[in-house]
């Protein structure tokens, strides 16, 4: 492999070179207007990757696929999206990475790094590992770092880069007036939203990468840390917002502020009232929106699976066996709460509190109803999710919204009339009904407003109204939806019928 390295900045010692913005344009801009010669297809769509020296992590493993699945493909289109989407995160968002140090710092298109995001971001690498040692020490370098801040902070889902970066924290205007408490430091800190899919990212980086290159190192003291920290908050907002006294119970509060785009946190930033059901409570969604009942389905159903994988891990590793014992038990009780206390009908609620209330709808953000076989929590041909399926595609979703030429799940983050192509994403995993898996592509490939990547919104009255042209996550679960489809479906997008599955 070969990285530039440009040691005058002063900012990366080993593997990764970051050119100045004097020499490579700012990518959310760069990515507003077409680049390179268009795809042979009916869309014409362009070739949107920077230029080899102002990418920000280079593999050859990950060039090696681009070539397998573009000599495969039979839509010149798709060959194209996928040649932009899957090197996307590599490309854009690894602003630091030293081996020597086992840390790096991946942006999610802002300055700042989401668990979540991250998690999501290099998804599609997993099978990779194995045969890349480089990008392999990248991924055991996010975990790292991130289960610093985890350890620290296992609140809070968004931080600053790391001091040994010699990066600069960034201001988030949207934190101006927000008191947290524990209280956080801002310089570590870049938003403290408490989402409980946050901690399922890091959960799911961490497994993913052990399980795909059998190397135990990476649980380290700061990853044993960070799991107490995980078992904490798991313990802590699982129970009732009241004793048997009526005492209210408070171990984290967000207050909103006026620069934050979600409101304030009701009663005092603790959130609605919940009763103990055997689910972890949450404040806000994975959109970053605030949310309207406590216990969210789709995390939790997320929250077994990682608690699963995580004690898996742990006795693949012959490594603490407590966390181990604590994981399974966590998984079999937030599984079979989800299972016992959500369905109503034979469909999932999105939210509920324990206490009765029920909102029925569906967010685009991963995780979500619709991407529960994503997750690994059912299976898609499960009758309960079939059934919610069919509600959340339809005008009983309120955040379902159709019009001539796009069509899909949004959320409040946006508004109600801008579905997400990541909905669709979420829809083709969630089948296995060829003409579904195909109309779903159709949409999202023909509503990139001509710019070769996926966005994070789109709306149903205008096909050049659309948010983020850059959205790295977005485009990383397009690319990975590609090669599930390449193993599962391959007379569906190849010109041939045999299985692709990289690595």
């Amino acid at each position: 492999m070969k990285f530039g390295i440009l040691k005058s900045l002063g900012l990366i010692s080993v593997t990764v070179g970051v050119v100045s913005s004097a020499q490579c344009p700012d990518y959310t801009t760069y990515a507003q207007t077409p680049h390179g010669s268009p795809s042979t297809g009916p869309l014409g769509l362009p070739y949107m990757r920077p230029e080899p020296t102002c990418r920000t992590f280079n593999s050859t493993a990950v060039e090696r696929v681009i070539d397998d699945m573009n000599a495969r493909l039979k839509d010149p289109d798709l060959a194209r999206l996928f040649e932009n989407t899957f090197p996307n995160t590599l490309d854009t968002t690894v602003k630091y990475f030293n081996a020597t140090e086992n840390l790096a710092f991946i942006i999610t298109g802002v300055s700042a790094q989401w668990l979540r995001d991250t998690a999501n971001q290099f998804a599609h690498y997993y099978s990779l590992l194995s045969i890349d040692r480089e990008l392999a020490s990248l991924v055991k370098a996010i975990i790292n770092n991130e289960a610093r801040y985890v350890s620290q902070y296992p609140y809070c889902g968004a931080f600053q880069p790391p001091p040994e970066s010699g990066l600069s924290p960034s201001h988030n205007d949207w934190a101006d007036g927000v008191i947290v408490n524990p209280p956080v430091d801002n310089r570590t800190v870049f938003e403290c939203k408490y989402e409980l899919d946050s901690l399922c990212g890091f959960l799911k980086l961490s497994r993913s990468y052990y399980l795909a290159t059998n190397d135990s190192s990476m649980m380290n003291d700061n990853w044993h840390t960070a799991l107490t920290q995980i078992f904490r908050v798991i313990t802590e907002q699982s129970q009732s917002s009241f004793d048997a006294d009526f005492n209210f119970i408070s171990y984290y509060n967000w207050n909103g502020g006026s620069g934050s785009l979600s409101p304030p946190v009701p009663n005092g930033g603790n959130g609605e009232p919940k009763a103990y059901t055997g689910m972890v409570g949450t404040h806000h969604r994975p959109s970053d929106d605030l949310s309207t009942f406590a216990f969210l389905t789709p995390a939790n159903a997320m929250l077994s699976v990682e608690l699963a994988y995580l004690a898996r891990i742990l006795d693949a590793s012959g490594q603490a066996a407590n966390f181990s014992e604590l994981a399974r038990e966590w998984s079999t009780r937030i599984g079979e709460a989800v299972w016992n206390t959500t369905l109503l009908n034979g469909i999932f609620a999105y939210e509920t509190n324990g206490l009765g209330a029920r909102y029925v709808m569906d967010d685009a953000n991963v995780p979500s109803l619709l991407s529960l076989p994503y997750l690994g929590f059912l299976d898609k041909q499960n009758p309960e999710y079939l059934a919610t399926r069919r509600l959340l595609l339809s005008r009983q979703n309120p955040y379902y919204a159709a019009g001539k030429n796009f069509s899909g799940i949004g959320g409040p983050h946006i508004d109600a009339w801008h579905p997400w192509p990541m909905s669709q994403v979420s829809a083709i995993f969630g089948t296995d009904d060829d003409s579904e898996i195909m109309e779903s592509l159709h949409l999202i490939a023909n509503n990139t407003n001509g710019l070769g990547l996926i966005h994070e919104s789109q709306s149903i009255y205008n096909s050049s109204d659309y948010t983020r042209p850059w959205f790295a996550w977005a485009n990383s679960y397009f690319a990975e939806m590609l090669l599930d489809l390449a193993d599962r479906k391959p007379h569906l997008i190849f010109k041939d019928n045999q299985r692709y599955i990289p690595g």
